[in-house]
């Protein structure tokens, strides 16, 4: 048995890279952009305006002049004209093109017009209200970076650059497997010694918060059955994630088909609570990466964002994230366990505050809609006084 920091650096050890596809712009959000993303050309591509107002020549107003006379108007989209007089002025609007002869915006709040003269109510600053081109980004330079989590900012300067189709990182194919005879659909009426799948519906939605759809697949408790289907899965898919059938029960075949699958083991159990049973391993021949968790809801579901999430991360080339939260209350540890404690978070002035939830070991599964995540409590023989700095794993959004 290996400590839960073995294991979690074997996990991710075992990331793969799935490659790039292409994908429609709108259909590119929440993916991960796969190459570095340059500028077209000049941003802004010219001077423009960010005002509703006046453009005019601040030569003019070093003169002294005060009241200019209105040329034109130059709406946005247009093009734009040049000043027939220094002395004179064009009204513009907001994203219009600036003319080259004038360097200065005054807004309409800043000036009378009457009778095609407009006068300064107050005396602008150079430059004010032009935004110059190519201050933001110059023609060539990198406006968006591989690697980048595509939300909806990103699809603005995908859009802005005319990346009609983008180049992202592909998604694994994966399947979540139930194994267990005591398994029934939701639609049904469970008998007495029966349940109601939920940690493969679970899983499935947390897959689909990675832009992932998954396969679902509920396997019995039959060492024929459970070769027979994970063979083919093994074929047809990049990564497997099965809950259930891992433990020391009598039925609990997976270590043991697996291994004559050809899967090569890379640890089974860590010593942690809840998830301690969790076996992982890789299929060489097929490059089919296993996360075989134990089959208590809590085990499944802290696993799943404890192991799956970082190595899905990594492979897709996103930076691990590292959270931690400020401990409301006392805790120990005086196990030789990693606890995952389920916790609820507060705020207070800026800091997360994380409080324990109480809980009713790894088959509760009704606690887990109550919290924000799992508390990472190391073994340690003196008391985590409060006000602690301990890690902390997400699984639902805080804000």
């Amino acid at each position: 048995m290996i400590t839960f920091k073995e294991a979690y650096t074997k996990v991710l050890e075992h990331s793969v890279d799935y490659g790039v596809e292409q994908l429609p712009l709108k259909d590119a959000v929440g993916r991960v952009l796969a190459i570095d993303v340059s500028a077209d050309r000049d941003f802004p591509p010219f001077n423009r305006s960010t005002k509703d107002g006046i453009a005019l020549s601040y030569e003019a107003i070093e003169k002294g002049q005060n009241s200019f006379k209105i040329e034109a108007v130059i709406a946005a989209g247009n093009p734009t004209i040049e000043l027939k007089e220094t002395t004179s002025c064009v009204e513009i609007m907001t994203g219009a093109v600036v003319p080259n002869s004038t360097d200065v915006v005054v807004m309409y709040e800043d000036i009378n017009i009457e009778n095609g003269v407009a006068k300064l109510q107050k005396v602008p600053v150079q430059g004010q209200n032009i935004h110059i081109q190519g201050s933001d980004k110059l023609k060539g330079a990198i406006v968006l970076h591989k690697n980048t989590l595509i939300t909806a900012a990103e699809i603005g300067v995908l859009s802005a650059v005319g990346e009609a189709q983008v180049s992202v990182k592909k998604l694994p194919k994966i399947t979540t497997i139930a194994t267990g005879n005591e398994l029934v659909e939701v639609t049904e009426k469970p008998l007495a010694n029966q349940i109601r799948k939920s940690n493969i519906n679970s899983l499935y939605a947390a897959l689909l918060n990675e832009q992932i759809i998954a396969k679902c697949l509920h396997l019995k408790d039959s060492k024929e059955d459970l070769k027979r289907e994970l063979e083919i899965a093994l074929q047809t898919n990049d990564v497997l994630l099965l809950s259930g059938g891992v433990s020391k029960g009598k039925f609990d075949f997976l270590p043991v088909v697996l291994e004559e699958l050809g899967v090569e083991k890379v640890f089974h159990k860590v010593l942690q609570k809840p998830g301690k049973p969790f076996w992982f391993g890789v299929h060489k021949a097929t490059n089919t990466v296993i996360f075989s968790f134990p089959g208590n809801p809590a085990s499944t579901f802290a696993n799943y964002h404890i192991y799956f999430k970082p190595w899905l991360q990594k492979s897709l080339g996103l930076t691990v994230a590292n959270n931690y939260v400020i401990l409301n209350e006392e805790l120990y540890n005086k196990g030789s366990l990693t606890l995952f404690l389920r916790a609820k978070i507060s705020f207070d002035n800026g800091k997360l505050l994380a409080n324990r939830i109480v809980e009713n070991g790894s088959g509760d599964l009704t606690s887990l809609a109550n919290c924000d995540g799992f508390i990472c409590v190391a073994p340690k023989q003196d008391v985590y006084s409060k006000g602690s700095l301990l890690p902390f794993i997400q699984t639902r959004r805080l804000f």
